[in-house]
């Protein structure tokens, strides 16, 4: 009995720190690249030795895949919760909104962009990334949308597809004026996410389910 506090103590402690190692790590990718950014620097940064970022990652790639996640919550956050109060529509939206904001940050343009070009240097980085973060946001997604079936919400034949259709109609073509010109236009995403969302719920949502049209 007399060691559990401590026991507590120690895994409060191993928690922190591996928060801590997430964070710099998250920066130092984002900020610097996978190539640029080091062990040492992140280890320094979170105040740990390298040997304890070694002990909760594995290697740069377990880390790398730490960062990607943690970053990637701010999306799946919003999908992860089971209010079916709020109704479907505005979990889509948000989920919608949250996406295109995270995508639509500036480091987020400067990491995507570094990244393609070390993934041909380094392929199995490629897959490292898709793994962490677009692979799990979209089982997520998928997993709400499943919910809402059990629900009678919608009419889905494949979730996994379903939530292809919603994440490509959300981005939409001006993904790639995103990724290369760097440029978003927070009126026209507000109007296009709402018009996927509608369109969505038009196409596998039951007719009483679907809620009002967005307005233009």
């Amino acid at each position: 009995m007399s060691t559990s506090p401590k026991t507590r103590r120690g895994r409060s402690t191993d928690l922190q720190k591996r928060e801590e190692i997430v964070l710099a790590a998250t920066k130092a990718f984002f900020d610097h690249g996978y190539a640029a950014a080091s062990i040492e620097a992140i280890a320094a940064d979170a105040g740990v030795s390298k040997v304890t970022v070694y002990n909760h990652f594995g290697d740069k790639r377990g880390l790398f895949a730490a960062a990607v996640e943690h970053e990637c919550e701010n999306i799946r956050g919003q999908l992860l919760f089971d209010d079916a109060g709020n109704g479907i529509r505005e979990r889509l939206l948000a989920f919608g909104h949250s996406m295109i904001a995270f995508l639509s940050r500036p480091e987020m343009i400067r990491f995507e962009q570094r990244i393609a070009a070390e993934v041909e240097q380094e392929p199995e980085l490629g897959l490292c990334f898709l793994e962490a973060g677009p692979r799990r946001m979209k089982l997520a997604l998928a997993s709400l949308l499943e919910r809402e079936q059990e629900r009678g919400t919608l009419i889905l034949d494949d979730p996994l597809q379903a939530a292809e259709h919603l994440a490509a109609m959300c981005k939409g073509l001006a993904d790639m004026e995103r990724r290369f010109a760097g440029r978003v236009d927070a009126v026209a995403a507000d109007r296009r996410i709402r018009s996927a969302v509608d369109l969505f719920l038009k196409g596998y949502g039951k007719r009483e389910d679907q809620g009002a049209p967005a307005a233009s």
